[in-house]
C-alpha cells in the first residue's frame, strides 16, 4: 500500500470513528506537553514515539502539542507530520483520553490556509499557531492573518506569541480583539514581558485561556493568574510540574513553592543548550527513546552538558530511590 493510500485510509477511518477527545475550550488548562519527535537513523522513530505517549498517558498531563518547536516541526516532512499525529492519536485511544493540538507556523497566510484545509479531518482537537516569523508584520497584519486562519480552521485555535523567536510581538490590543473571535480560544504566552502578560490576564474575556510557555517562569505565571503551562521541561519530573499547578489551584501556596523549587533549576539546565537536544538526551538515557538524535540545524548536546545531565539524572534517581525506601518503611 502506498503512503497516499495509507493516508486516505487513515482519514476515512477517522471520519467514522470520532477520535477527538474534547472541546478545546473546556480542557485547555493545567499541564500540556510539547512532545519531542523521536528520530533514529534520520527517520521518524515511531516505536519510540508510541513508547513516549504510553508513558505520558500514565502521568498527569492534560494534553500534547505535536510538531511544535520542541517537536522540531521545521524539519518534519509533510508525511512525517501526518504519521506523527495518527500514531499519537492511535496510542492515546488505547489509554487515557488526552487532548492533542497540532503546531503550525509560517509567514505565508495562504499556505497556512491550505494546511488547515489539508489537516481538517485529522484526529486533533485544535491548533497552536505561532506569529509569522521573519517578515515582522504590523499589528493590523497579525490581526488579519490570525482572523483569516481562525475563519478557516475546522478546530479551535490557540495563538502562540514568542517574539524572541519570530521577531514580532503580538500586542495586547490586537490580542484582545482576536480573543473575541469564536474560533480563537487561548494563548501560549512567551512574550517574556511580565507587565504585558499581567495586563492581558487582567483584561482577557471570560473563557479565553492563557498558558505560559516560559518554563523558568511557570510558578510566577501561575501566581499571576495563568491557567497552566505548555512546558518542554515537563518531559522530566512531569508529576512535579503538574503538582505545582494542582497545589496552587487548591490554594496551597507554600507547598506549591516548595514543589517548584525542586524543579526550578531543572528548567535552566534543560535549556542551557538549544532545545530539544538536552531533553532528548535525558529521555534517551532514561530509556524512553532509542536515540537522542536531532535534525540539523540542531546538534546533539556537548560533552560538557552531557556530563552535567548524567550527574543530574543520577542525583534525581538516587533521591527517588531514597524516597521510595522511606515511604516503604513508613
Amino acid at each position: 500500500m502506498t503512503d497516499l493510500q495509507t493516508s486516505d485510509l487513515q482519514t476515512s477511518d477517522l471520519q467514522t470513528s470520532n477520535l477527538r477527545t474534547c472541546d478545546l475550550r473546556t480542557c485547555l488548562h493545567g499541564l500540556w506537553l510539547p512532545l519531542v519527535t523521536p528520530f533514529r537513523n534520520g527517520e521518524l522513530d515511531e516505536a519510540s514515539l508510541r513508547r513516549l505517549v504510553r508513558h505520558y498517558a500514565g502521568l498527569p498531563v492534560n494534553g500534547f502539542i505535536l510538531a511544535a518547536t520542541t517537536g522540531e516541526s521545521l524539519t518534519l516532512k509533510r508525511e512525517e507530520t501526518e504519521r506523527l499525529v495518527f500514531a499519537v492519536r492511535d496510542e492515546i485511544s488505547r489509554a487515557r483520553k488526552l487532548s492533542v493540538c497540532l503546531g503550525l507556523s509560517g509567514s505565508n497566510t495562504s499556505a497556512l490556509l491550505d494546511t488547515l484545509d489539508r489537516t481538517a479531518a485529522w484526529p486533533i482537537d485544535g491548533y497552536l499557531i505561532s506569529c509569522p516569523y521573519y517578515s515582522r508584520p504590523s499589528q493590523l497584519g497579525l490581526e488579519r492573518h490570525f482572523n483569516a486562519l481562525a475563519d478557516r480552521a475546522a478546530h479551535p485555535v490557540m495563538l502562540y506569541n514568542i517574539p524572541y523567536r519570530t521577531g514580532v510581538n503580538l500586542g495586547n490590543e490586537a490580542m484582545l480583539r482576536l480573543a473575541d473571535h469564536p474560533g480563537i480560544v487561548g494563548l501560549k504566552d512567551c512574550s517574556d514581558d511580565r507587565e504585558q502578560s499581567l495586563e492581558l490576564l487582567r483584561r482577557r474575556p471570560a473563557g479565553f485561556t492563557v498558558l505560559t510557555g516560559e518554563d523558568a517562569q511557570y510558578h510566577e505565571a501561575l501566581i499571576d493568574g495563568a491557567d497552566g503551562g505548555i512546558l518542554a521541561s515537563a518531559h522530566i519530573e512531569t508529576e512535579t510540574f503538574a503538582l505545582v499547578w494542582k497545589l496552587l489551584m487548591a490554594g496551597e501556596r507554600d507547598a506549591a513553592l516548595s514543589c517548584w523549587r525542586s524543579v526550578a533549576d531543572l528548567t535552566r539546565l534543560l535549556f542551557s543548550e538549544p532545545s530539544p537536544a538536552p531533553i532528548k538526551y535525558w529521555l534517551w538515557r532514561a530509556g524512553l527513546i532509542d536515540s537522542a538524535e536531532v535534525r540539523l540545524p540542531m546538534t546533539e548536546v556537548s560533552a560538557g552538558l552531557a556530563a552535567r545531565l548524567d550527574l543530574e539524572i543520577e542525583r534525581r534517581s538516587a533521591v527517588s530511590i531514597a524516597d521510595t525506601a522511606h515511604h516503604g518503611l513508613a
